[in-house]
């Protein structure tokens, strides 16, 4: 089959889970024998090449505006992908997929996965909101099938609009252990010597709650915040405020590689405070490398961890700084046995052959 994926920021990229699913998923369906081209943001793809494990890539040209970047790129994205006879074409998250009655107007197959309920981020007003819940109505009147990546998000949809998903989770591959040498050298970092949060700077994965409960507790850990702003510099610039007086808390902006290999590695444990998510693949990739995590207590957090991880009260501070006290005078072995019992859970849970397949069956289908 041919596939045109369209919605991502672009790959080779982490900027954030979208892009980590499309890039995976297609590197697979390719592996299986399908032609997938994915349709990339222009001015995001620094380095463009026009093929990448496999995969096509075009760059579509759009304007880097937080309310104007996903629209404009996904209607030159679908006008070019139209000209080139994909027998699917999958979109990815709840903006992009407001444009897939387009496609549909031409007989072509349309399938929309739903990464998360994007109408909940904070960082869009009262119209973004509204648009966000209309892509979700046209989602649900357009789409030939809806993919959710985990049952809280497929209880809403049948909930609110009655629609059957199939789910079909992200994935996360089986790492190699690196030890502590760019880390070392760049922020001092040790096994074991540090708390980690790795994501998108973005108000609703509560990183500002994790700072506050950090600036409580006495210990000789450092708090790591590894990732880049979002169209949130705003917010990035608060969280170094928040920071500026303690040499402790290490912002290390984007990570990609073998640094972002060692972060995980060594990290002593791995912290996701969010009030909004989707299924994290930061969890996944955390749990993965055997690290022990404490989580807010969401739905999407608390289903994907599964009982492997702590959980604390949503936006509740104080009870994030209490976990965090437990964690900490927790002995090193209880710690490190917790984190292997998390690691061989989702290594048999989450696997990315598994989502390719179930992918694959959607699309299959479809014919």
């Amino acid at each position: 089959m041919k596939i045109a994926m369209i919605g991502q920021k672009g790959i080779p990229s982490r900027a954030g889970g979208v892009e980590i699913h499309v890039e995976e998923l297609a590197a697979g369906l390719v592996e299986k024998g399908q032609q997938v081209d994915v349709y990339c943001r222009k001015y995001y793809c620094k380095n463009r090449v026009k093929e990448h494990r496999g995969i096509r890539l075009y760059y579509i040209p759009t304007i880097s505006t937080k309310h104007l970047d996903a629209i404009i790129y996904t209607f030159f994205a679908t006008v070019v992908a139209l000209l080139k006879g994909y027998d699917v074409f999958h979109y990815h998250a709840c903006g992009p997929s407001s444009l897939c009655w387009i496609p549909k107007l031409f007989g072509k197959k349309v399938v929309c996965t739903t990464h998360g309920l994007d109408w909940k981020r904070a960082k869009w007003g009262a119209i973004g909101q509204e648009y966000l819940k209309f892509g979700e109505k046209v989602i649900n009147k357009y789409a030939d099938k809806i993919i959710a990546l985990n049952d809280p998000m497929k209880e809403y949809f049948k909930e609110t609009y009655d629609r059957d998903t199939n789910v079909i989770p992200n994935g996360v591959g089986e790492p190699e252990i690196l030890d502590a040498e760019i880390i070392t050298e760049k922020w001092g970092l040790t096994r074991g010597n540090y708390i980690l949060f790795l994501g998108r700077l973005v108000p609703e994965k509560g990183v500002h709650y994790l700072i506050e409960a950090y600036q409580k507790l006495k210990t000789d850990k450092k708090l790591v915040i590894a990732g880049g702003s979002s169209h949130s510099d705003d917010y990035v610039e608060r969280l170094a405020a928040m920071s500026i007086d303690n040499d402790n808390i290490i912002m290390t902006g984007q990570v990609s590689g073998k640094t972002l290999e060692e972060l995980y590695s060594n990290a002593y444990i791995y912290v996701l405070p969010s009030d909004v998510e989707g299924l994290p693949i930061s969890l996944l990739e955390a749990m993965s490398y055997k690290r022990f995590c404490l989580v807010s207590d969401i739905k999407e957090n608390t289903t994907t961890s599964n009982g492997k991880a702590i959980a604390f009260r949503q936006g509740n501070v104080q009870d994030l700084y209490e976990k965090l006290k437990d964690i900490d005078s927790m002995p090193a072995p209880e710690v490190v046995k917790k984190g292997e019992e998390a690691g061989t859970y989702v290594l048999e849970v989450y696997r990315w052959e598994n989502v390719v397949e179930k992918t694959l069956e959607v699309y299959e289908s479809l014919r």
